[in-house]
């Protein structure tokens, strides 16, 4: 199993420039992270760090293909690919629902998944050429054109999804894998995985090791447990309105138990949500803990469905700070997490 760090952007630059290279000299496979107008530009971001990298790979987790026109996005994979020798990919799905709502987007009755089969072919074909002439439901191009050219011979195009189970059998059947958000559960795996199988079937197509399975999980790891996992009880309330009833009832949760926390959110009173977010609701919808428990849930919920790839989201003080106001004594920083994986759950979980 492969392990990878995917970041919500907001610190100093520079120390997540530091966070990257350290996770290079680790040996951790990628990093990805948000394409989202929430946080700091990304693309931007791995420019800065990718010079001082050797081996790690770079990708929005994940790119949205409605703000953001395909061909720009492959533009921008494309270049990035360049400057990291052949390390760059893409993660892509329409986007983050609550931002497209600010945005005054509608997307619901669009056919979403019909958009995304069309963007994957925009991408895989400017990528390719490095022009296009398409006329299509969504997208029209007549005679565009790059100077931007990918130094891989084909870059990697990655679906980002979170309830499915469409959208899972997508990636099957198109992408070269699929990031799955949200789940934590060994059912709400099983549920993605089993349908990403399904989506291959049906296309006729034979999922080998080179399919990126990946497990894109929130989370924090500490030598203090309980801290731990506090932090990532706090951060996963935040996540809660963005999961469908489906996806929640799949981690065991009644969503009667958790509407509560959605419509606090929805009145702007946090307080109430972080404090109706009980631990169980946490410990549910995260992997926190000691090395040991990472293990332990690694290797209970996750590996068992073929996933060979993790991607960790960890919550770290300055993270919660941020969201919550809370101060959180007993995690490391970003760095300290990112060390203490490497040191403690890496090994238990790559072959000898």
């Amino acid at each position: 199993m492969d392990f990878s760090l995917q970041l919500l952007p907001e610190h100093p630059l520079a120390e997540l420039i530091d966070v990257i290279r350290l996770a290079d000299d680790l040996g951790f496979r990628g990093c990805y992270s948000a394409d989202e107008t929430y946080h700091k530009d990304m693309w931007i971001l791995f420019g800065a760090a990718a010079p001082g990298t050797r081996r790690i790979r770079f990708g929005p987790e994940v790119s949205g293909v409605i703000l953001r026109d395909p061909t720009l996005i492959a533009q921008q994979a494309a270049t990035l690919d360049e400057l990291t020798d052949g390390r760059a990919e893409i993660v892509f799905s329409i986007g983050n629902l609550a931002l497209l709502e600010q945005y005054g987007v509608r997307w619901q009755g669009t056919r979403p998944l019909a958009r995304l089969r069309e963007a994957h072919e925009v991408m895989r074909a400017f990528l390719a050429e490095g022009r296009i002439d398409f006329q299509g439901e969504y997208y029209r191009y007549s005679g565009l054109f790059t100077a931007a050219r990918p130094v891989q011979q084909h870059l990697p195009l990655k679906i980002g999804a979170m309830t499915g189970p469409r959208s899972f059998r997508l990636a099957g059947e198109i992408a070269d894998g699929v990031h799955v958000a949200c789940a934590h559960s060994s059912a709400a795996l099983s549920f993605a995985a089993r349908s990403v199988r399904e989506g291959a079937d049906r296309a006729g197509r034979r999922l080998d090791s080179s399919f990126d399975l990946c497990a894109s999980v929130l989370g924090a790891i500490s030598r203090d447990s309980a801290a731990a996992k506090e932090a990532a009880r706090v951060a996963a309330a935040f996540y809660i309105s963005s999961m469908s009833p489906e996806l929640v009832e799949r981690h065991g949760i009644d969503y009667a138990d958790v509407r509560p926390v959605v419509e606090a959110f929805g009145r702007g009173d946090v307080e109430r949500a972080l404090k109706l977010t009980t631990p169980d609701i946490g410990e549910r919808l995260s992997i926190a803990g000691e090395p040991a428990e990472w293990i332990e849930r690694l290797r209970a919920d996750v590996a068992p469905h073929g996933y060979n790839h993790v991607a960790l989201g960890l919550v770290d003080p300055s993270l919660v700070e941020s969201w919550s106001g809370r101060r959180i004594d007993g995690v490391p920083d970003l760095a300290g997490q990112l060390e203490l994986f490497a040191a403690d759950v890496v090994p238990a979980l790559t072959p000898a």
